[in-house]
């Protein structure tokens, strides 16, 4: 693991819940007011739509040097935009290993940020910076994914991840859990913001669900959609007959 911990530098006399957006997110809320633990080298943030996960995870990614577009540490493809307000401010409690990344110049740092909305053009400034031996144009989407998971998450290093399930198969789920688990073992220290009851059942990850509530740990049988996912495949018209007319 690289990072122990995240929090917020705030400068001195600013109140996070007197400044709006995005300190009004509760989980950025608790964020600001207690920062966040990271206590496995692989760590889920699951929570609905609208709950902020997203915007941790790419804060997360730009307090560690990583394109807020996508893309590896110390590059930039496709924005020159500065970090956001979040991001700017964030900050870690390194871990032995990581204090040299963190505390050091930023293309000493290794990892990924991996967004699904800008995955495949950040995929290709990897290869036309030949960090990848495939074109990921001449590639499905979710290939595309693939290749990047097995060529350039092979250090350690951070990876953060937003949603990487939206591109990927059933198998190609199960791939990247199995590529997960090696990361971790091997001493990276991955970040993922998901949806998918499938990544998260990996063993020895930790959960944080995010939500009305602010940031709170779980297991994976307590998840809300992990509830979800078993009762709709158990019986689909008890849910259907609710978004189906006539």
């Amino acid at each position: 693991m690289l990072i122990e911990r995240a929090y917020v530098n705030l400068p001195e006399g600013e109140g996070a819940a007197e400044d709006g957006w995005p300190w009004t997110v509760p989980c950025v809320r608790q964020l600001a007011e207690e920062g966040l633990s990271f206590r496995a080298p692989v760590t889920f943030l699951v929570g609905e739509n609208g709950s902020g996960k997203s915007t941790l995870a790419e804060a997360l990614a730009e307090g560690f040097g990583l394109d807020s577009y996508g893309g590896s540490a110390g590059y930039k493809y496709a924005s020159s935009r500065e970090a956001s307000r979040l991001g700017g401010l964030m900050r870690f409690d390194p871990t032995r290993e990581g204090r040299g990344m963190i505390r050091g110049p930023r293309t000493r740092r290794r990892g990924f940020f991996l967004r699904a909305e800008t995955a495949l053009e950040a995929l290709n400034g990897e290869r036309r910076a030949q960090r990848l031996s495939q074109s990921p144009e001449e590639m499905s989407h979710g290939e595309g994914f693939l290749l990047a998971f097995r060529e350039r998450f092979a250090q350690r290093g951070l990876y953060v991840m937003d949603e990487p399930e939206a591109a990927l198969s059933f198998s190609s789920c199960l791939e990247l859990v199995g590529l997960m688990g090696e990361l971790g073992s091997g001493g990276a220290q991955i970040i993922c913001a998901t949806h998918s009851p499938l990544l998260t059942a990996l063993p020895g990850a930790e959960i944080v669900e995010v939500g009305e509530h602010g940031m709170r740990r779980v297991q994976w049988a307590e998840l809300g959609l992990v509830d979800h996912w078993r009762r709709y495949l158990s019986d689909p018209r008890a849910y259907l007959r609710h978004v189906l007319a006539g």
